[in-house]
């Protein structure tokens, strides 16, 4: 393992005490906004988004109506102005926040069951809270979860987690490692991707990288991603099957 002195303590862990291989502290709740069909709350680390879900809703009569047999759907992102170190505040035509938007309508676009609502709108609401990294995995993983609560058909849980790699931090080859669910400072050391599955991993249906990295790399930092988003599902199932108990006691009671 690389002992750099801005990733990585003398003992070989990261700054934050985790070792190569091991996920911050998710924590995720569903129903949080009763105004909503569907929410979520997601805290992965120090990043933390709220998400909610409309619809499906039939779409307005604004000119000529789409006449698609699927339905649409829309994401907004927000990021708070007092979210990031910087309080540097992202108006919505913001590239990186297009970006952004784009890449989660499009993930859910291959999961969501859209053709059981043609001429509606699917919309998603992302208000990221707090950041420290891995921005777009916390959306998605908060988006599954609101989108679940709205009870609209999916084929499976998309759980996605990010990964950087260490490559060039060592002298020695053989001791650079991939690195799982990199927090903000790590974001900016490393080149990082993320990566989002369905299933136990066996289809990948986001991939996204906006860093330089040695082809070569790939490989190992996907395989070190796959393994975190199936530890992320088993937690996002257990979040699922938990609120599931609570709305049943509800109505027994």
């Amino acid at each position: 393992m690389p002992l750099d002195s801005s990733i990585y303590t003398l003992s070989g862990l990261r700054l934050d005490g985790r070792r190569w291989n091991e996920l911050r502290r998710l924590h995720a709740q569903m129903g949080t906004q009763a105004a909503a069909d569907g929410s979520a709350y997601v805290e992965m680390g120090n990043t933390k988004i709220i998400c909610t879900v409309d619809g499906p809703q039939e779409q307005r009569r604004t000119g000529m109506r789409d006449q698609g047999n699927e339905a649409k759907i829309e994401v907004e992102l927000g990021l708070a102005g007092f979210s990031g170190v910087d309080r540097k505040r992202r108006a919505r035509n913001d590239k990186r926040v297009q970006e952004l938007q784009h890449t989660i309508a499009t993930t859910f676009a291959t999961t969501l069951f859209t053709h059981l609502y043609p001429h509606s709108t699917i919309s998603i609401h992302l208000h990221v809270l707090s950041q420290d990294g891995s921005i777009l995995a916390a959306a998605l993983n908060a988006a599954t979860l609101a989108l679940i609560d709205a009870g609209i058909p999916m084929s499976d849980y998309i759980a996605a987690c990010t990964v950087g790699s260490t490559a060039g931090m060592s002298e020695k080859e053989e001791e650079s490692d991939p690195v799982l669910d990199v927090n903000g400072l790590e974001e900016n050391e490393l080149p990082f991707l993320t990566v989002g599955s369905t299933g136990d991993g066996d289809r990948v249906n986001c991939l996204v990288m906006e860093t330089k990295c040695q082809v070569a790399r790939l490989e190992g930092m996907l395989s070190v991603g796959l393994d975190g988003c199936r530890q992320i599902r088993g937690i996002l199932d257990g979040v699922v099957r938990a609120h599931g108990r609570k709305l049943l006691q509800g109505k027994v009671s």
